[in-house]
């Protein structure tokens, strides 16, 4: 059984879920989304274009968040729609211990086979992803 299906009440939290980005899991992402943009890799671009240091891709961070929604579902197919608004930058120290990213979920209106959750996702407790909401498949 899944996390929103055991739930399936209004203002229930989903189990919070941990993600750690490093520098590796960025150069990997840009080699998969073809985005080699080098404030991604480059601590000398990023701060010359007045980022804090290297910084996360949007998509990456946002791709966490559908990662939590995959598994407190059981299945990334239950994800109908997934949006967020991209309010602050994830940064990357270079370093082996990286970031963490924290994405927590609240399930919301439940009707009609279908659960709305609001995501919270968080680094260095500060929110990175606003208006974080999914529609998800729930068997009712």
């Amino acid at each position: 059984m899944t996390a929103v299906a055991d739930a399936l009440r209004t203002g229930t939290d989903l189990p919070t879920q941990r993600y750690r980005l490093t520098r590796a899991h960025l150069v990997a992402y840009a080699g998969a989304s073809g985005d080699q943009n080098p404030i991604h890799w480059s601590d000398r671009v990023a701060t010359a274009v007045g980022l804090p240091g290297v910084v996360a891709h949007g998509m990456l961070t946002m791709a966490l968040g559908g990662r939590a929604l995959a598994a407190w579902t059981g299945d990334p197919g239950r994800v109908l729609e997934y949006g967020v608004r991209f309010t602050r930058p994830v940064v990357v120290p270079d370093d082996d211990d990286g970031v963490e990213v924290t994405v927590d979920g609240v399930l919301g209106e439940v009707a009609e086979g279908r659960a709305r959750i609001d995501l919270t996702v968080t680094s260095g407790g500060a929110k990175v992803l606003g208006q974080a909401r999914a529609t998800v498949a729930v068997d009712a």
